[in-house]
């Protein structure tokens, strides 16, 4: 068995194809620009690669993104001081802070100011509230992301045992409520799990989100099993590695995710979705 590839890259163009035309006819009808603000606290250099990513997506879909660094000594009541700025701009549809911040400030305080209408990343209490109670507003971007994926090996997910590796507030945690309400049965394994091995070798579904190169082997996937790679890490010599062994997983797999080029680029083209949807929700 050698898995089919679930190109991320390729689906994500077309996704922002359709977010191209929505963009187009919002222009045309209601005379709205939809308008992104980014937020980077700070001179890390994978933050920094994101943003402008990000940044590019909008360009590409005629979506107004205005990027604002700030150094990594703002203050936390600084920081939340700005974004109740945007929140109160209505020119403003849509608040991404790029992630992590520095060690110095509170990610949770902050989180909280953002407005959940705009908190296109997902993140903040009310939205990942709402995906708990299964009446999803913004939805968790990777997570969504994810989803997208899967529907496109037209597999049917009812009653799949899904087992996500890793527990993160933005991944791992809204992940495993993603699959519960696509109706799978869900395990997910943390730091202190016991042979989580084990548990990865039952899955039907395995998402692993641990920023681990290589941790998932050919041994720890059952046959057949879809298998969604959302860890990155930089190796010694600058290389990007999963946290799946692709090349020995993808030979028992039925689908596998890349790194690059699998979960990443349906992440930032999920954020567009979001933040399409807050315009588009707006009253006429």
């Amino acid at each position: 068995m050698s898995a089919k590839v679930l190109d991320g890259t390729a689906i994500a163009k077309k996704v922002r194809l359709d977010v191209k035309e929505r963009v187009s006819k919002l222009k045309v009808e209601r005379d709205i620009h939809p308008c992104l603000t980014v937020i980077l606290v700070g001179d890390n250099p994978a933050s920094s690669l994101y943003v402008r990513l990000k940044k590019r997506d909008c360009e590409e879909t005629g979506i107004r993104c205005h990027v604002t660094n700030l150094p990594k000594t703002v203050a936390t009541a600084e920081l939340g001081q700005y974004l109740q700025q945007l929140n109160e701009n209505v020119e403003v549809h849509g608040i991404l802070l790029q992630l992590p911040l520095p060690d110095s400030l509170d990610t949770t305080e902050i989180i909280e100011h953002i407005q959940p209408r705009k908190d296109v990343d997902g993140i903040t209490p009310f939205n990942l509230g709402m995906l708990t109670l299964r009446q999803p507003a913004h939805r968790c971007c990777t997570p969504k992301g994810v989803m997208t994926l899967l529907r496109h090996t037209n597999t049917n997910l009812m009653g799949l045992n899904a087992v996500v590796i890793g527990a993160s507030n933005h991944v791992g945690r809204p992940m495993c409520l993603e699959l519960l309400m696509a109706g799978c049965t869900v395990t997910v394994c943390h730091r202190h799990s016991r042979d989580t091995q084990a548990h990865a070798r039952r899955a039907d579904i395995l998402v692993t989100a641990t920023g681990k190169g290589g941790l998932i082997r050919r041994d720890w996937v059952k046959p057949g099993a879809i298998v969604i790679d959302i860890g990155i890490e930089t190796q010694a010599d600058g290389s990007l590695q999963g946290d799946v062994d692709f090349e020995s997983v993808r030979e028992i797999a039925s689908w596998i995710t890349p790194v690059p080029g699998g979960v990443g680029p349906m992440t930032r083209v999920s954020i567009l979705q979001n933040l399409l949807d807050a315009v588009e929700s707006l009253d006429e």
